[in-house]
């Protein structure tokens, strides 16, 4: 036996140690459950037979067996509350058989190799992450239907949806082989029980805490929560070690498959989820601001990753990979799955409804500077006018008063640098006026729950993936923290800036795949703005910009149009 199977049956035996732990625990709280019953039965079995006879033994008997009662119903409440709740399952796209042949061909080549249980499905999930998720438990719960063999059923494999459109099909069965073998231990009974058992607890503890029950049914759950809460208490130490103990089972069987890819696809992993991160924080999240959400953003990241691989002489030759077969080749309707993941994605970095309608609609990379950038610069452009004017900031046009100037801003903050100054005001004014118009926007606070999702590969309508999140506000995973009344006014001066050098001077909106929206000037990115807006803002010092103004051939004093 060699060295890594020695590792990995001894990780397998200590996984399936804790398992029992886990096991015992369980047991022990259904010993202490009928602990009185058993009393209860004892005693009445000795009055039977003539023994601890007496008024004394008959109160202590009827006591015990009062007692024995209600830690039976207790125990039955408990029990019943940890089998109906329903665990929490990760928001995820399915992708059926049919919409994705070849995929599930690999995956199950990759289980023979391997030796274990191929998964019973495959999901992409919206981010740069792959795991086996067992979802058994939804399974029992379905009624007459759901088949008798649930409880043994292989768990589902997610895979991140940019590691398909990024990675080619070698590097992406290279990935997935630790996970893949993790259905190995997955179907060990024992250790399938003690996963079923925590899920239960868990899922028991946030039925208790949701909201909305009234008192006759939210007393008895409260308790069965607390109950369930000391229990996982008490599991959590042994559950953790023995998924430590899976993962490296796991991790030490697929070292026979694919291992020198592996420390290749480990790198392309760590680029996935730099350019992942950049392409949702500074391409996508503009446009959700808006009610826009991009249609194409797993096709969007390799755009992204690209351009870094350009710029970063670190990254310099993983774009030559790009050449072999994408790994989003294996699905039938890539399109189709990309945007049935960037809407997802939409719905959980920021929030929205799962279908699209007024105020929220599906944007292509070709029409995002018209239809994002531009009209991102223009809102904001009058956003900041609406506050001069609530202000009383007078117009700087003398030829006409009402139309809005670059001039009239400029000349407002100019020496306004500062604590308490008009540059302070006026930030706090778009502050308040940003809040207001977020408070306001449709679906921008929270997720339409319970209705039909959006389809999957090849599939058509599905069960919302985000059901079992309960109705409160989105996003669950927010990108950005809340953005300074500075930073604020920063980005609005800066729109306004990039508004007139359009309108004057032949700019043009663009979209950097990193950096997100930007000017173009004569064709090229000018990313030299930030500065000069900034010694504007916080210094009152007008100077950097006018200079940048007069180099880029920008007029102040030329009326901008607005949305």
């Amino acid at each position: 036996m060699s060295g890594i199977d020695v590792g990995e049956e001894l990780g397998a035996r200590a996984a399936q140690a804790r398992a029992l732990s886990l096991l015992r625990i369980r047991s022990r709280a259904l010993a202490v459950a009928i602990l009185p019953a058993a009393v209860a039965v004892v005693l009445f079995a000795a009055d039977a037979q003539g023994h601890l006879a007496g008024p004394v033994w008959d109160a202590v008997r009827w006591t015990i067996l009062g007692v024995a009662v209600v830690v039976l119903l207790v125990t039955v409440l408990v029990a019943v509350s940890v089998a109906r709740a329903r665990p929490a399952m990760s928001p995820t796209v399915p992708v059926p058989e049919e919409g994705a042949p070849d995929l599930y061909r690999l995956v199950r080549d990759l289980a023979d190799r391997l030796d274990v249980p191929a998964p019973s499905a495959i999901a992409l999930t919206p981010d740069c992450d792959s795991w086996l998720e067992d979802r058994t438990h939804r399974a029992l719960r379905r009624g007459p239907g759901a088949p008798a063999e649930a409880g043994d059923t292989a768990p589902v494999l997610v895979i991140g949806s940019p590691f398909l459109w990024w990675m080619r099909v070698a590097e992406l069965r290279a990935v997935l082989a630790p996970v893949v073998a993790g259905t190995g231990p997955s179907a060990h009974p024992d250790i399938a029980a003690a996963r079923r058992f925590v899920r239960g607890l868990d899922a028991a503890i946030a039925d208790a805490a949701a909201p909305g029950r009234g008192a006759v049914r939210g007393a008895p759950l409260a308790f069965a929560g607390w109950v369930a809460r000391l229990l996982l208490r008490a599991c959590r130490g042994h559950a953790a070690e023995m998924e430590r103990c899976v993962a490296a089972a796991a991790s030490m069987r697929a070292q026979t498959v694919d291992y020198g890819l592996r420390i290749a696809a480990q790198e392309q992993v760590g680029l996935a989820y730099a350019g992942w991160d950049r392409l949702l924080t500074r391409v996508a999240l503009p446009a959700w601001r808006m009610g826009r959400w991009p249609s194409r953003l797993d096709a969007g990241v390799v755009s992204a990753l690209t351009e870094l691989s350009r710029r970063d002489r670190l990254a310099d030759g993983f774009a030559l990979r790009l050449g072999d077969r994408p790994a989003c080749d294996l699905l039938e309707e890539p399109g189709v799955a990309d945007e049935a993941a960037s809407l997802l994605a939409a719905r959980l970095f920021h929030g929205g409804p799962a279908e699209s309608g007024p105020g929220w609609a599906p944007v292509d990379w070709q029409q995002y500077p018209d239809e994002v950038v531009d009209r991102k610069w223009r809102s904001e452009a009058a956003r900041l006018h609406r506050v001069l004017d609530t202000l009383g900031v007078p117009r700087a046009s003398a030829a006409d008063p009402a139309v809005p100037t670059l001039a009239r801003v400029m000349e407002h903050l100019s020496g306004a640098g500062g604590p308490g100054g008009p540059g302070e005001e006026l930030a706090a004014g778009i502050g308040a006026a940003v809040a207001r118009e977020e408070a306001e926007a449709p679906g921008a606070k929270s997720a339409v729950h319970g209705g039909q999702g959006h389809g999957g590969a090849g599939g058509g309508a599905a069960e919302d993936p985000l059901d079992l999140w309960g109705p409160g506000p989105l996003p669950l995973f927010p990108l950005q923290p809340p953005r300074t009344g500075t930073e604020l006014l920063a980005d609005h001066v800066a729109a306004m800036v990039c508004c007139a050098a359009v309108d004057t001077a032949g700019a043009a909106p663009g979209l950097d795949w990193l950096d997100g929206p930007a000017l173009l000037v004569g064709g090229e990115r000018r990313a030299d703005l930030a500065t000069p807006v900034l010694s504007l803002v916080e210094d009152g010092d007008p100077d950097p910009l006018l200079s940048w103004l007069a180099e880029v051939g920008v007029r102040s004093d030329k009326p901008v149009r607005l949305v």
